[in-house]
C-alpha cells in the first residue's frame, strides 16, 4: 500500500518534474529561444510581475495588518459585524471583480456619466481601470483577508493580554502598538503576504483582461499563440522559481508564528479587554474596516447584479439561461469529481503516513503533494503538456495524448495536482486531533488496519473530510488558467465562460456566471467566519 501511495504522489509531481526536466535537454535551438526571450519579452514579464508583486505585497500588508489590529486590539461600533464581514472579499475572485469595476468605472459607465453631468466636464475623469495600478488595487481588495486572518489570529492569542500588561506598566497607546503588537504580528504578516503573492503570481484572468505582460500571461501566449513550447517551459520555470521562494518565505514565517502563541495566552486573552475607542478614533476604525468590505465585495456584487438586470431587461437575447445551466452543470461535475478524488487521496495518504510512523519516502511524497497548491495553474498545464509532447514524439504507440490532452481525464488530473494539497492539509489537521493512543488501544483489542480506519478514524474525520471536499470544490469552480488550456472542446466552465464573455466586452452576459462563482465561494467563507466566532 505504501509503495502504491508513493507512486501516486510521484505521478502528481510529474508536471513540476516536467518543467524542471525541460532544462536537461537545453540544446542550441532552446538556448537561442532563451536568448531571444531575454532580449525581448522576458525583462518586461519579470519587471511587470515584480512590480505587481511588490505593490500588492505592500498593500495587503498595510490593509490586512491594520484591519486585524483594529478588530483584535480595539473596541468600536460595528466591530462584531466586521469580524466576519472582512472575510467576504475572499469569495470574490480578482478576475470577477475586474469585470465588475471595468463596467462601473468606464467612460460610458453610470458613475462617470453622473459626475460629468454634475461638474460639466467633457473628457474622462480618470484613466482606464484596466492598468497596472488598477490590477494592484483589485488584488489588494481581494487578497488582504489572507493577511487579516493570520494576523488577527496571532494578535488575539496574546496581543490583547500583552497590550494590557504594557498599559499597566505605563506605556502609551501608540508605543504599545509599535513595540508590542507589531513585533508580535510580524510572522503572521509575512505568512499572509506570501500567500497573497502566490495568488497574485498564479492569476491569469486579471492580467489577460487588463492586457498586462506578466509571467503567467506570457506562458499562455508562448504555448497557445506562438506555439513555442520551450519558451513556455522557460517562462514556467521562472514563475516556479518565484513561487518556490515565496513558499520558503511562508514556511519560515509559519515556523516563527508557532513561537508567538501559547495556550496560556489564548486562555487569558478572553479576560483582557480591548481598548475602547470613541469619537473620531472610533469613526476612523469603522471606516478602515468598512471600506475594504464595501469596495472588495459589496460594490462588485451590486455592479454584477446591475449588469445582469440590464441584460435580462434590455439585452437583445436576454440572459443565456439554457447555456448557463450547461456551463454550471459542467462546472459542478468537474468540481464534485475532483473534490471526491482529492479527499479520497488525502485520506489514504494521511492514513498511510500515520501507520508508517513517519517513513522518509512517504514523508517526501506527502510534501510533494502539499506543494501542489503553490504551483500556478499555468505552470501545471505546461508541465502536463510538455512531457506528453515528448512521449508523442518518441513513443507515439502509447497513446497517452489521447487520454490526457483535451479530455476530462487530463483536466481532473490537473485539478488533483493543484488542489490535493488543500485536502491533505485539512485531513492532517483532523488526524492531529486523534491521539495515537486510540490507535494503539484498538490494535491491542485485535482491530485490523482496515477496520481501524473504517470504524474508528472515518467517523472522527468526517468533518475534516467534508471541509476538505468543500475547499477543493470551490477552488475548482474558480480555477481559470489550467482549465482554459486543458479543457475539452465544447466543455466550458463558469470561470472560462465568464472570462471569454468579458474579453469580448459582453459584460452583461458575463455577470451571471461571475455571480454564480461568487455565490459558491461564499460557502467556505461563511463557514470559516462561523468557526472563528465559536472559538
Amino acid at each position: 500500500m505504501l509503495r502504491l501511495v508513493t507512486v501516486v504522489c510521484l505521478l502528481l509531481a510529474v508536471p513540476v518534474l516536467g518543467i524542471l526536466g525541460s532544462w536537461l535537454g537545453l540544446d542550441q535551438e532552446s538556448w537561442a529561444v532563451l536568448q531571444h526571450q531575454w532580449a525581448t519579452v522576458l525583462p518586461e514579464y519579470v519587471g511587470t510581475s515584480l512590480l505587481l508583486s511588490v505593490s500588492v505585497g505592500l498593500g495587503v500588508a498595510l490593509l490586512g495588518g491594520m484591519t486585524a489590529a483594529a478588530i483584535s486590539l480595539f473596541e468600536f461600533p460595528g466591530r462584531r459585524w466586521f469580524e466576519w464581514a472582512l472575510l467576504l472579499p475572499m469569495a470574490m475572485p480578482a478576475y470577477v471583480a475586474a469585470y465588475a469595476y471595468t463596467d462601473a468605472l468606464q467612460y460610458s459607465g453610470a458613475l462617470q456619466t453622473w459626475l460629468r453631468a454634475l461638474s460639466g466636464a467633457q473628457g474622462a475623469l480618470w484613466s482606464d481601470v484596466r492598468s497596472l495600478p488598477g490590477a494592484v488595487a483589485l488584488f489588494v481588495l481581494c487578497l488582504y483577508p489572507y493577511v487579516y486572518l493570520l494576523t488577527r489570529t496571532a494578535l488575539q492569542e496574546r496581543g490583547v493580554t500583552l497590550m494590557e500588561t504594557a498599559r499597566i506598566l505605563g506605556a502609551g497607546t501608540w508605543r504599545r502598538v509599535r513595540e508590542v503588537a507589531l513585533p508580535l504580528a510580524r510572522p503572521a504578516l509575512a505568512a499572509g503576504v506570501a500567500l497573497a503573492l502566490m495568488e497574485t503570481l498564479a492569476d491569469y484572468g486579471v492580467g489577460a483582461y487588463f492586457g498586462l505582460s506578466t509571467l503567467t500571461t506570457g506562458i499562455y501566449k508562448a504555448w497557445l499563440v506562438m506555439n513555442e513550447r520551450m519558451a513556455a517551459a522557460q517562462l514556467a520555470s521562472a514563475l516556479l522559481l518565484a513561487v518556490a521562494l515565496l513558499l520558503w518565505a511562508e514556511r519560515r514565517a509559519q515556523a516563527k508564528l508557532r513561537f508567538a502563541s501559547s495556550r496560556a495566552g489564548a486562555q487569558h486573552a478572553a479576560e483582557a479587554r480591548p481598548l475602547v475607542l470613541r469619537g473620531w478614533a472610533a469613526a476612523g476604525a469603522f471606516a478602515l474596516c468598512g471600506l475594504p468590505v464595501l469596495l472588495g465585495f459589496v460594490l462588485p456584487v451590486f455592479a454584477l447584479l446591475k449588469l445582469m438586470w440590464l441584460e435580462a431587461r434590455f439585452g437583445e437575447f436576454g440572459l443565456p439561461l439554457a447555456r448557463f445551466a450547461q456551463w454550471a452543470w459542467t462546472s459542478l461535475q468537474l468540481a464534485a469529481i475532483s473534490a471526491l478524488l482529492a479527499v479520497a487521496l488525502a485520506l489514504v495518504l494521511a492514513y498511510a503516513a500515520r501507520i508508517s510512523a513517519g517513513g522518509r519516502l512517504l514523508g517526501a511524497a506527502t510534501r510533494v503533494v502539499s506543494l501542489g497548491y503553490a504551483v500556478p495553474g499555468a505552470v501545471i498545464a505546461v508541465g502536463i503538456l510538455l512531457p506528453l509532447a515528448w512521449l508523442q514524439e518518441y513513443a507515439p504507440q502509447l497513446g497517452l495524448t489521447n487520454i490526457v490532452t483535451g479530455t476530462i481525464t487530463g483536466l481532473i488530473y490537473a485539478y488533483l495536482v493543484r488542489f490535493s494539497g488543500v485536502a491533505l492539509q485539512s485531513v492532517e489537521a483532523g488526524y492531529a486531533r486523534i491521539s495515537p493512543t486510540v490507535d494503539e488501544t484498538a490494535r491491542l483489542l485485535g482491530a485490523s488496519r482496515g477496520r481501524l480506519f473504517r470504524v474508528l478514524h472515518a467517523p472522527l474525520l468526517a468533518r475534516s473530510a467534508l471541509a476538505a471536499a468543500l475547499l477543493v470544490f470551490v477552488d475548482v469552480m474558480k480555477e481559470l488558467p489550467a482549465t482554459l488550456v486543458l479543457r475539452p472542446f465544447n466543455s466550458d466552465t463558469l470561470a472560462v465562460v465568464a472570462y471569454q464573455l468579458a474579453r469580448d466586452e459582453r459584460l452583461g452576459e458575463a455577470a451571471l456566471p461571475s455571480l454564480a462563482i461568487v455565490l459558491v465561494g461564499l460557502v467556505p467563507v461563511l463557514m470559516l467566519s462561523k468557526a472563528m466566532r465559536q472559538r
